[in-house]
């Protein structure tokens, strides 16, 4: 079970709480009102209960939520946003890494073709 703490004002939370609200007006219409109603029995009522799992949790979400946590307590969110966003930020530096492997071909290239010509 994971818990998670969120601003009560948040879209997170009010999306939260109105799950929570439909939840709780299905339960009471879920329930049958008629004597006569018949309820899934047998074999694949069984079978449909033991059948039914939990969802686990992959480890690929359970690690972004463990990074997400960890950037909260240590209050570096807003560090790691302008740190990504700035010059050493890991797309800046594999842009610039891609430019400068084109330049160095375009000029092996060159070499190459003013070798080839007499």
């Amino acid at each position: 079970r994971v818990t998670k703490e969120v601003d009560s004002n948040s879209k997170e939370a009010k999306s939260f709480l109105k799950q929570q609200e439909k939840w709780q007006s299905a339960a009471p219409a879920s329930l049958p009102t008629v004597s006569g109603v018949k309820r899934p029995s047998g074999m694949s009522s069984l079978l449909g209960k033991i059948g039914s799992k939990k969802q686990k949790m992959s480890t690929l979400e359970k690690s972004k939520l463990d990074w997400e946590n960890f950037k909260e307590e240590e209050g570096i969110v807003e560090e790691l946003a302008i740190h990504n966003r700035g010059k050493d930020g890991y797309i800046e530096r594999k842009a610039f890494l891609e430019r400068v492997d084109h330049r160095q071909f375009e000029i092996e290239r060159d070499i190459r073709l003013s070798s080839m010509k007499p």
